[in-house]
């Protein structure tokens, strides 16, 4: 499986435990401070090459320190980072993350390079080689960029794949529409499809996007696990019972875990259930890099623990 993950990457600064930011000038303790690569093409790069698949990143970072830093991560994890380009003019993306004792995670945010990338910046030679193109946040290039690039994919027979960024109450069908037909696995969060398809039931906004050219939709739904929709019908995938340390990065591990099981030959159910176990274990700790697992060790963790159904 060799794997493009291209799109938005972030520098997370996360912080935990966070009940509160002291006031004025004050301080206060924590247990943890640390950063990790993340974004849903940073951070699902993570995850794949720990489940053992090739993986070349591609988007806009920074040639500040804040880039350096990314880079390394990235390196470090055994993924290309040749195609990521980068930008003098403009910061590389960054969240700090205040992690609350339940795991919850309010973010601040830097948009910063990832909205540069453009067609110029694309390696088409390197997608054209590939098994799979994940594309994360197409809604921030542009959906006529999307749909080219996505396109192009198709046309060398690469599978391709897309994540979602922006939150659904900022979200709409135009954002993506154009794109759908070119993507043969959508993985949004369940406010995600609500937002961008304006319908009020989660299956009926998967059956839209379904009907506006996605093959298949397989939705995050926070604890719940996940929900798969496909031409021949819906299936709830449970989340396992696991001590939830930090949601960063679950969704995206996600997606790895998923398009993991996609490049293996398994069901769109058995992918969501790799899918879903990948997340379970990054949940466990701090950051989207969170542990020390390969594809033997998540389909163990699967088969072993029970879920929340």
């Amino acid at each position: 499986m060799k794997v493009v993950t291209m799109g938005v990457h972030v520098l997370d600064v996360l912080v935990r435990p966070v009940e509160a930011i002291p006031e004025g000038q004050g301080a206060t303790l924590v247990e943890d401070i640390r950063m990790t690569a993340a974004g849903t093409a940073g951070g699902t790069a993570l995850t794949l090459a720990k489940l053992g698949a090739e993986v070349r990143s591609a988007g806009a970072i920074g040639t500040d320190p804040t880039g350096d830093m990314l880079v390394q991560l990235l390196g470090k994890a055994g993924i290309d980072t040749g195609f990521l380009v980068r930008r003098a003019d403009t910061p590389t993306s960054a969240s700090v993350l205040p992690i609350r004792p339940n795991g919850d995670r309010p973010s601040l945010h830097l948009l910063g390079a990832n909205i540069t990338y453009g067609l110029d910046d694309v390696p088409w030679d390197a997608i054209a080689e590939a098994t799979h193109l994940h594309l994360g946040g197409p809604e921030l290039i542009g959906v006529d960029v999307a749909a080219r690039i996505l396109s192009y994919a198709k046309e060398h027979g690469v599978v391709t794949s897309v994540d979602l960024l922006a939150p659904g109450v900022l979200g709409s069908f135009e954002q993506i529409a154009a794109a759908l037909p070119y993507v043969d696995h959508l993985l949004p969060n369940d406010d995600q499809v609500l937002g961008f398809t304006g319908e009020d039931d989660l299956v009926a906004g998967a059956k839209k996007l379904l009907g506006a050219g996605a093959g298949v939709v397989a939705v995050t739904c926070g604890g719940d696990g996940a929900v798969v929709v496909t031409a021949e019908g819906t299936e709830p995938v449970p989340a396992f019972a696991i001590d939830v340390v930090d949601t960063t990065g679950c969704g995206d591990a996600f997606s790895a875990g998923f398009l993991r099981g996609v490049g293996l030959g398994r069901s769109p159910r058995e992918a969501a259930v790799l899918g879903c176990a990948a997340a379970a274990l990054v949940a466990q700790g701090l950051g989207s890099d969170h542990g020390d697992f390969d594809l033997e060790a998540a389909d163990e963790f699967a088969a072993t623990h029970k879920s929340r159904a």
